[in-house]
């Protein structure tokens, strides 16, 4: 197993998401990339600690490659915002990978380096890479957030499209129902 640590925004979002993928077989909401030890969600959310809200993912790249993944963090995220997804704003909600190997980081560089080449009418992807120092899993509520909220208005407008568009273009990738 192989982790890889995603911050795409709210990450009731990108859990949702990589719980949908192959080769996927677990997904830890948390914090990670700031300054305060064991930090909260309302400290988080206020965002004066520097963190990030993150996916921790645990993969068997036997099953899925990294690429893959990096191919459904930028599909299922504007990787052209700075500091927001949407409504929510502020750094804790900013795109960024945190590699935890060299070859992460490169893969992950290379990768942005080639969507930033594939289009100059675009904007440019203002994703960052940074190294993967400490993870703080998110509080017990947050985990499988969409899974037990479906119904929720949030969960509905916000997660259910996201999660329908993954499922269109990339049904090859994902678990059997």
């Amino acid at each position: 197993m192989e982790t890889a640590v995603f911050g795409g925004g709210c990450f009731w979002c990108t859990e949702a998401v990589f719980q949908e993928l192959k080769g996927v077989h677990a997904v830890m909401p948390g914090y990670t990339g700031g300054q305060v030890e064991n930090p909260t969600y309302e400290q988080v959310s206020n965002g004066n600690t520097g963190h990030v809200e993150v996916i921790h993912v645990e993969y068997n790249p036997e099953e899925v490659s990294y690429r893959t993944l990096l191919t459904i963090f930028f599909a299922s995220h504007d990787a052209t915002q700075v500091n927001r997804q949407g409504n929510d704003v502020g750094e804790q909600y900013r795109t960024v990978i945190f590699y935890t190997t060299e070859k992460q980081k490169e893969e992950a560089q290379k990768f942005i380096d080639e969507l930033n080449a594939s289009s100059e009418q675009g904007d440019p992807i203002v994703t960052t890479v940074e190294p993967l120092k400490k993870f703080y899993p998110a509080e017990d509520y947050h985990r499988n957030y969409y899974k037990n909220n479906a119904n929720q208005g949030y969960c509905q407008v916000i997660i259910a499209p996201k999660l329908q568009k993954v499922q269109k273009e990339f049904a090859e990738l994902l678990k059997s129902s």
